[in-house]
């Protein structure tokens, strides 16, 4: 059908020179006039089109990777046309509750709806003069983020994980249960998956259909086994999506990508398969400057009442924070939440390391009016307690707990209840942020009241829980 579309317009040059499949990527001699990300097709001898996109564009050649894959695509005998443009895909309010594969084509069986706009996937860049401050909180329902990591509207929060800890789960409960404050009713998820195995994208199909969040969700889903050419699209096709919805339909939008190594993995493939220059750990030299073309896709906007949100998730090869994706990553981002697998060995869930997780804009987006008076205070009492009562677990070990003063062997407990009562929670339990800073209250209450150095005394006498800190003996005290 493409292939009659394309023979009616005037001016298209058909390429029989094709020199070379080369993984996922062709070679055509003696272009003329190709541009870098436009698109078009190839044909091979079997007649079947297949999408391509340019990536690289020499003086005489273009190289191409096309989007379905080269299986039992030969060099000789394929025809090459261009359309003049770039990648652009269909979108509409229409698409929540649907599942699409990493080009924007429906993977659920049914037909795509209308199109109500045809968007370019690359996006258009948000003047940094209209972008507006973001300073609303996001209630994940998750202790953790929404009580010491405040997410904001507006912000790009990744997780950094590991092989093995659940970062599906945490990604599966935070798009179940996450809403603006205010803004329930306009709240939209949009899930990109990448690389993903069939069991772990069965897993979260299921989840979505049987708790209902598939009504308000877009999943654009790509597999293990997909193209990776399919790969490095979907975040720019999850995004785009997000985009119409945020700024042609006013919805509050949160987008999860996960993982975000897997399309550093396939960026990687490609970069090899076009005979570049490796960079760190064999990945391209222009790793940040992708990243930063998906990250910066994110804020509000002057004059526009949506916003897009985004929470990025990646596995660390070999725990390794220093590895370039996390570290680039951290570069662009507005903080991030680590998981960590001490915890999740000790059977907590969700496993925060809490002191290396940050979000830089939480201060900006907390307190009176947004979401409690005393949250900055209380979550910055929090780390401080939480830090030196991991200086006193390793002490303990040293000289024993018999040898702790009274104060010590309080900050012991303090850090138990803490991993135990906030950090710990169940997967379908959502707290709201009251929920959250009451529980905080009630697990800093262990320690004497003159440890609080962070709270300021007005805050400390309306919410200090006397009653928790008398009920509690020590001996030798």
């Amino acid at each position: 059908m493409m292939s009659k579309i394309i023979d009616s317009v005037p001016g298209i040059v058909s390429y029989s020179s094709v020199r070379e499949v080369k993984g996922p990527l062709i070679v055509i001699e003696k272009t003329r006039g190709v541009a870098y990300n436009e698109i078009g097709e190839v044909i091979g001898p079997d007649g079947e089109p297949r999408m391509v996109q340019v990536v690289e564009v020499g003086s005489d050649y273009a190289v191409a990777q096309v989007l379905t894959g080269t299986l039992g695509l030969p060099a000789k005998g394929s025809t090459v046309r261009f359309y003049g443009r770039t990648l652009r895909i269909p979108v509409s309010e229409d698409l929540l509750g649907r599942v699409l594969d990493g080009k924007g084509q429906p993977r659920d069986g049914m037909s795509l709806p209308p199109a109500e706009e045809y968007l370019d996937i690359n996006g258009e860049p948000l003047n940094p003069y209209a972008r507006e401050y973001p300073e609303e909180p996001i209630e994940t329902g998750v202790s953790v983020i929404d009580g010491l990591n405040t997410m904001v509207r507006g912000q790009k929060l990744p997780i950094f994980s590991g092989t093995g800890l659940p970062h599906n789960m945490l990604a599966a409960q935070v798009a179940r249960q996450a809403t603006v404050r205010g803004h329930e009713e306009e709240f939209a998820i949009i899930f990109a998956a990448m690389g993903l195995k069939s069991e772990e994208a069965l897993f979260f199909l299921n989840e979505f259909r049987r708790t209902g969040a598939l009504r308000r969700l877009v999943m654009v889903l790509n597999l293990a086994n997909d193209p990776i050419a399919e790969r490095i699209l979907t975040p720019r096709t999850a995004l785009t999506i997000a985009e119409y919805l945020a700024w042609y339909r006013d919805y509050h939008v949160l987008v999860i990508l996960t993982d975000m190594t897997n399309y550093a993995e396939a960026l990687r493939e490609l970069s090899s398969s076009k005979g570049e220059l490796p960079g760190r750990r064999g990945y391209p030299g222009y790793m940040y400057t992708d990243f930063a073309t998906i990250y910066e896709r994110t804020g509000r906007a002057k004059g526009k009442k949506g916003s897009i949100t985004q929470f990025p998730i990646l596995t660390m090869p070999h725990d390794d924070i220093t590895h370039p994706i996390p570290d680039l990553t951290g570069y662009i981002t507005e903080g991030q939440l680590v998981l960590s697998r001490t915890l999740w060995g000790k059977g907590i869930y969700p496993p925060f390391d809490v002191i290396m997780s940050l979000s830089r804009l939480m201060k900006d987006a907390v307190g009176e009016g947004k979401t409690r008076d005393d949250h900055k205070y209380v979550a910055n009492q929090l780390i401080a307690a939480y830090s030196r009562a991991l200086d006193v677990r390793n002490l303990a070990l040293l000289v024993g707990e018999t040898n702790l003063s009274w104060r010590e062997r309080r900050y012991l407990r303090f850090a138990e209840q803490f991993e135990r009562k906030f950090i710990a929670q169940g997967y379908y339990e959502r707290r709201t942020f009251e929920q959250t800073l009451d529980i905080a209250w009630d697990v800093i209450s262990i320690l004497p009241e003159d440890e609080l150095t962070n709270v300021p005394p007005d805050i400390s006498k309306r919410y200090y829980r006397r009653s928790i800190f008398e009920s509690i003996k020590d001996v030798g005290a």
